[in-house]
């Protein structure tokens, strides 16, 4: 496959897993913030910390207050990372690939447009309840995932826009778990407290994992809260379970099965192999923000492997 056509299937799907994201943290916290005690801060900053996107959001607004960060996230277009740019961006990248989609695709992207591009004429941001909307963004991002799923063949194509929708997804995982810990949780004699178990559970909620959490485990416990995001190997919004169905993808687009020949393969490999054998305790003992921000930082490793191995004109010109 064209290197051109594979490099916008993997981002295509990379917008709108971005895109569904940010509109499950919002909806969460919105509703965070109406069971918060009156004397508590609404906590709207780690959204946007969790996002990676503070220091845009602070050049341009003095302070992380409710509506400022829905539009910011939501409708605002000087923001790359919002939803409406992630839709916008999701659809050109559609566009370029229309004989490569499904008709059903293609409407589906282009509804999710119409959608957002209303939110933002209507400026929904300014509504008391904007609940509405980030939950028709959420279904319309997953019904999407079905239809993509449902409707293309299972080519080289369907695994790169895999690869991309799961590399997204297992780090916005690890960011909303990072930003609870470090900014949620600021004194030791918080921990237990209703205020944390309220926020834990608002954490699982925001990657759809609550009811799966509480299924396996039962009662709030950090430390398994945070052992089911990273390490579970059952649960499809984990950071390894990502990584494991990303390999899969990744594997059946080289034809190998097992070892690596090339250095995308050989970086998510380590990166996959370096949490299969982790152990809970040690993560905390050593430091969880210092794990999470290596995760991160190993990600965007694979994440340019993958573009130097499959995507870069160069590279593919020494290969032939």
């Amino acid at each position: 496959m064209l290197s051109r056509v594979a490099d916008t299937i993997y981002w295509m799907n990379r917008y709108i897993e971005r895109a569904e994201n940010y509109a499950r943290f919002m909806d969460v916290n919105f509703n965070l913030s109406l069971e918060m005690p009156p004397d508590a801060s609404e906590q709207w900053k780690p959204v946007v910390v969790a996002t990676g996107d503070w220091d845009l959001f602070e050049s341009l607004h003095k302070t992380a207050e409710k509506k400022k960060v829905i539009y910011f996230l939501g409708f605002d277009k000087n923001n790359p990372n919002s939803i409406y740019s992630c839709i916008v961006n999701a659809r050109e990248n559609a566009r370029a690939i229309r004989p490569e989609i499904t008709k059903e695709v293609w409407e589906q992207v282009n509804y999710l447009y119409y959608l957002v591009k209303s939110g933002v004429e209507k400026k929904r941001w300014q509504s008391k309840d904007p609940r509405n909307f980030f939950t028709e963004v959420k279904k319309g991002c997953q019904l999407l995932y079905g239809i993509f799923d449902a409707t293309i063949s299972r080519t080289d194509g369907w695994h790169f826009g895999k690869i991309g929708q799961l590399i997204e997804r297992s780090d916005k995982t690890s960011r909303v778990l990072d930003v609870k810990y470090h900014i949620l949780l600021p004194t030791q004699e918080s921990v237990g407290s209703p205020l944390d178990l309220m926020q834990w559970a608002a954490l699982l909620k925001s990657v759809s994992a609550y009811d799966m959490y509480r299924k396996k485990y039962g009662k709030l416990n950090s430390s398994n809260i945070t052992q089911f995001l990273i390490l579970d190997t059952d649960f499809p919004r984990s950071m390894l379970r990502c990584l494991l169905q990303a390999e899969q993808s990744l594997q059946a687009i080289t034809g190998h099965a097992e070892g690596h020949t090339n250095s995308a393969e050989r970086r998510l490999g380590m990166l996959k192999s370096q949490l299969e054998y982790a152990d809970i305790n040690d993560i905390f003992s050593n430091g969880l923000h210092e794990y999470l921000d290596n995760f991160q930082k190993k990600l965007n490793e694979v994440s340019v492997a993958i573009f130097e191995t499959f995507f870069s004109i160069e590279n593919i010109m020494n290969r032939n």
